[in-house]
């Protein structure tokens, strides 16, 4: 009996092989895939014309103290594929600035929240920008206290955007990173209206332990048990706890872990089995999970609220059902199944009833699919399909339900999706070694996260409340 999904093919307890059941099969090509070997920030495969997205300059910092807090600024608006960044010729030694008798007045209706940007508006240099091909400029700046301002400028319109105050902790604090990358959604948002992705974390495996890292690709930290092998991390939507499995005693049990205290608690039924795969309800009341047994693989959910309500959605007896994610909605859940013959990807309610295919494939043709995860927008469900001996990473459009290739170059696996549903992390052994990397689906620019080899089974974090800056 086998059981399938985002196991990263490791043999357990119980005599249950959790491994990837992979055959040959033809791949559906498409525009936006990858095709080339990639370098940290190339963009690859879809045809990227510079200058569509508007020009952004992050100005120099005239404090020490906040050098810090511009780079990584920098680095998070860059990583948001949002923007061209633009580097100042010469650094600091142009004239960053003019005479408020030369500067052009704010652009009408330009949000302020405080005389700061007003002043900015009235010095900076907007002709300057315009000539570098500046649509936006961000100024980091000290103001009284421990506060910090940040003012976002329209360069387009010569005038204050916004202005964004924040009290920043100390550089060393644990919650100063995370502080930063909660600035540079606000930049984002009050330029173009739409979320980002900066204050958001990735759990991943390795070596048997649950890991966290910052979507830039610093701060990684232990935040499973050092005395048990684990694996399965998945993220509660609020961004206030996740969930794993614990090896113990041959069986698998779940717990949940709150993100600012490190406080984790086992789930309430789970342990007795092989429990994996776990996936939080949008609501945060629910727990969905794989459990196998000498009988079969089938899907659970229990209710984490109140620590009861067992209930199983799936009987397969002679095939497997696991790996469960919910749509944004609440209303649906997408698994992978081998009642087919190899596995592929499924969809019914969260209740159980009206399980139908949901990926198509052609029998005997397409290969086994593996590790669906639903889009946050609900528009996508990505997953990883067998082709030609070797897993590339696809996605299904939920309403036509068709399916494109997203990769091509080495061994693709576990696509997990960032809260914009516009960037993606995943396993690829494209550099020579399996590693996590970041693929924006919309122009094809593609980065290393984590460079070590050996990481897996990654799971990227909605965007994190302030407190969630503790280390857990």
């Amino acid at each position: 009996m086998r059981a399938v999904g985002r196991t990263g093919g490791r043999a357990v307890g119980t005599g249950v092989l959790l491994a990837a059941v992979l055959t040959a099969g033809p791949p559906v090509r498409l525009t936006a895939q990858d095709s080339s070997a990639v370098d940290r920030g190339v963009r690859i495969g879809i045809v990227y014309r510079p200058g569509v997205r508007p020009g952004m300059v992050v100005l120099p910092v005239h404090a020490p103290a906040l050098d810090s807090a511009r780079i990584i600024l920098s680095r998070d608006l860059d990583y948001s594929d949002r923007f061209e960044l633009i580097t100042l010729p010469g650094g600091d030694s142009i004239r960053v600035t003019t005479t408020a008798s030369g500067a052009r007045p704010p652009a009408a209706g330009a949000g302020r929240t405080g005389g700061g940007g007003a002043a900015a508006a009235t010095t900076l240099n907007y002709p300057l920008y315009q000539a570098l091909g500046a649509d936006f400029a961000v100024a980091v700046a000290p103001a009284s206290g421990d506060t910090t301002i940040v003012t976002v400028h329209d360069v387009a319109a010569g005038g204050v955007r916004r202005e964004l105050r924040a009290r920043l902790p100390a550089l060393k604090d644990p919650g100063f990173r995370l502080a930063i990358h909660q600035l540079a959604d606000r930049v984002l948002e009050a330029a173009l209206g739409v979320g980002g992705t900066a204050a958001t974390r990735v759990l991943f495996v390795m070596d048997g332990k649950v890991y966290s890292i910052d979507q830039d690709g610093a701060d990684q930290k232990l935040v499973s048990s050092s005395d048990h092998q684990a694996m399965s991390p998945a993220w509660a939507t609020d961004g206030r706890r996740f969930s794993y499995m614990e090896f113990w005693e041959g069986h698998g049990r779940l717990f949940v872990q709150e993100v600012a205290s490190g406080k984790r608690a086992p789930v309430a039924t789970t342990g007795q089995a092989l429990d994996f795969t776990p996936a939080f309800s949008p609501d945060g009341k629910t727990l969905a999970f794989s459990r196998a047994t000498e009988e079969g693989t089938d899907l659970y959910t229990v209710n984490i609220k109140d620590g009861c309500c067992l209930q199983r959605l799936t009987v397969g007896r002679f095939y497997d059902n696991l790996s469960p994610t919910y749509s944004p909605d609440g209303q649906r859940i997408a698994f992978v199944s081998t009642r087919a013959g190899l596995p592929q990807i499924y969809v019914m309610a969260a209740d159980g009833t009206d399980q139908q295919l949901f990926a198509p494939f052609d029998y005997g043709a397409t290969g086994s699919s593996n590790a669906p995860e639903w889009s946050p927008d609900g528009q996508t469900v990505a997953f990883h399909r067998d082709v030609g001996g070797t897993l590339q990473v696809f996605v299904l459009d939920v309403r036509t339900r068709a399916v494109r290739q997203l990769t091509s170059v080495g061994r693709n696996e576990d696509p997990t999706w960032a809260p914009d549903s516009r960037h993606m992390a995943f396993v690829s052994d494209r550099s020579g070694y399996r590693q996590l990397w970041i693929i924006d689906v919309e122009t094809g620019r593609i980065r290393p996260l984590l460079q070590k080899s050996g990481a897996r089974l990654p799971a990227w974090s909605p965007r994190l409340p302030e407190t969630a800056s503790s280390t857990p």
